[in-house]
């Protein structure tokens, strides 16, 4: 796929990319630290030890979530550029338009992406 033809692909993870970013700085605690975020939000003496334990595993596992995604979107923003958007990264297969517009940062086939699903729980 050409750029003129990834163009609106482009956008749409602009657009995610943006938002994601946006959400990790807020989680971060914006312009402090995130050990002093962390503190802030974590540092209630009236939470039982075992809610404070499970918010900060949750937090940590979003934050970890959210950055995968955002690896992922600037990976599929790089195969833009070399021309590379739309081929399964696994077969070099066409991904189809339907699963770009579905998941824009899309970097397999469906077929593909099923066989790493079935790898990675075997695993």
């Amino acid at each position: 796929m050409d750029k003129t033809q990834a163009a609106p692909f482009r956008q749409q993870l602009l657009a995610q990319q943006a938002e994601l970013l946006a959400q990790l700085v807020a989680q971060r605690g914006g312009v402090i630290g995130r050990a002093e975020a962390a503190a802030d939000h974590f540092g209630q003496p009236e939470d039982p030890r075992a809610q404070l334990a499970t918010e900060r595993e949750l937090a940590f596992a979003l934050d970890a979530h959210e950055t995968i995604h955002l690896a992922a979107i600037e990976a599929a923003l790089a195969r833009i550029e070399t021309g590379k958007y739309g081929e399964c990264t696994d077969c070099g297969a066409h991904i189809t338009a339907a699963r770009l517009h579905a998941t824009p940062e899309a970097a397999r086939c469906v077929h593909c992406q099923e066989k790493a699903e079935q790898h990675r729980r075997a695993a």
